[in-house]
């Protein structure tokens, strides 16, 4: 009987131990959170491209104004077009200062009469030699007064001051402008090649700087490398410009330091008063970079999770620097060839377990170019 009884037992006792078993088993498997994508921290050569307004002028920009006060007549050029040094742009209406040149042309032929009256009495001994000389003096007067007035006849016709291309047009036909007018006439401008103006602040002069091989101020701008123009629309432009002068003063309204950039303009597209975007590359060698999506923020803090015994996730602070396309520079916290988690990591928590798939890092981030910053 107690034979019996044991038999009865044992199919109860293996259920028993075979419910227990599968109990463990669920446990151990619910720490495993699921499939993660895993990559390793490399270090990589990259390059950046800074961003900064910028003001296109031409090389040269002659500010066309008239010399004397009067009316426009005439409007000979239109915006856009090229002049040449001495070519006429505007006439001013000159009726007025004709009637002055005539009385004093008159004023100069009556001043010769006395003069020529007078030379013969003196040689005759009949009035002083003073009295010549007076009649002489009076005559240059007269003659001064008259070349005044013919070189404001002249100035009526306002030319141009260089070679270069016709800007805006303030001003047209019957309108009445004068010496003081606070805008010019018009502006023209020598484009075959163009500034390009931009401004860095103290910091980022201070870094720019600091990265440009040499040991002078001169050496540093001839080792500064090429910069980018992106126009309206993001066009890039055709062609890459060179830094040429950079203030060594801080303007103290705006706390920024200003650069010029030289640009050629041979087809012309380039014009005084365009407007673009500066782009200025920097480059960093052999810096440890991970995917920027591989991190998460908290208290002001970066962070990311590192993958330690070959399954379990650790909970990792990092010192990060700048982020290039889809990469983040890693100042400190990481080294070269350690695991992270690669996306996902807003699930995590600190010590769960993942069953990893080890990817490249490349397949992460895609094609990392240079980008703006």
């Amino acid at each position: 009987m107690k034979f019996l009884n044991k038999l009865l037992l044992l199919p109860a006792t293996a259920l028993l131990l075979s419910a227990c078993g599968n109990s463990e088993e669920k446990t151990a498997n619910s720490d495993t959170v699921g499939s993660y994508p895993v990559v390793k921290s490399e270090t990589r050569d990259l390059t950046s491209l800074q961003d900064f307004p910028a003001n296109i002028e031409g090389t040269v920009n002659a500010a066309v104004r008239a010399k004397v006060s009067g009316y426009i007549t005439d409007v000979l050029v239109d915006e856009g077009e090229e002049v040449k040094r001495g070519q006429l742009l505007f006439k001013l209406e000159t009726e007025s200062l004709s009637q002055d040149a005539e009385a004093a042309q008159a004023g100069v032929n009556a001043a010769q009469v006395e003069v020529d009256k007078l030379r013969p009495l003196v040689e005759k001994n009949i009035i002083s030699e003073v009295q010549l000389e007076t009649a002489k003096a009076q005559l240059e007067r007269a003659k001064s007064n008259y070349n005044s007035i013919a070189a404001n006849i002249s100035y009526a016709n306002i030319k141009s001051p260089v070679n270069g291309r016709v800007g805006s047009i303030n001003f047209r036909s019957g309108n009445l402008v004068s010496p003081n007018d606070p805008e010019p006439l018009t502006t023209v401008s020598q484009s075959e090649e163009v500034y390009a103006f931009f401004a860095m602040n103290e910091a980022e002069y201070y870094d720019f700087m600091e990265r440009i091989e040499g040991e002078t101020r001169k050496e540093k701008l001839d080792n500064i490398p090429a910069v980018n123009l992106i126009l309206a629309g993001d066009r890039k432009y055709a062609y890459e410009g060179k830094i040429e002068t950079i203030n060594p003063q801080v303007n103290v309204q705006t706390g920024t330091v200003s650069f010029r950039a030289t640009f050629p303009n041979p087809e012309g597209l380039l014009a005084n008063g365009n407007t673009g975007r500066i782009l200025v590359p920097r480059t960093y060698e052999d810096v440890l970079v991970i995917p920027s999506k591989s991190t998460y923020e908290s208290q002001g803090r970066v962070y990311t999770f590192k993958l330690v015994k070959g399954d379990t996730v650790k909970n990792t602070l990092i010192q990060a620097g700048n982020k290039v396309n889809d990469l983040l520079i890693v100042n400190s916290g990481l080294e070269e060839g350690d695991e992270i988690v690669a996306e996902g990591v807003a699930k995590l928590r600190d010590a769960q377990r993942i069953t990893p798939q080890h990817t490249q890092l490349d397949s992460v981030i895609g094609n990392t170019q240079a980008v703006f910053k």
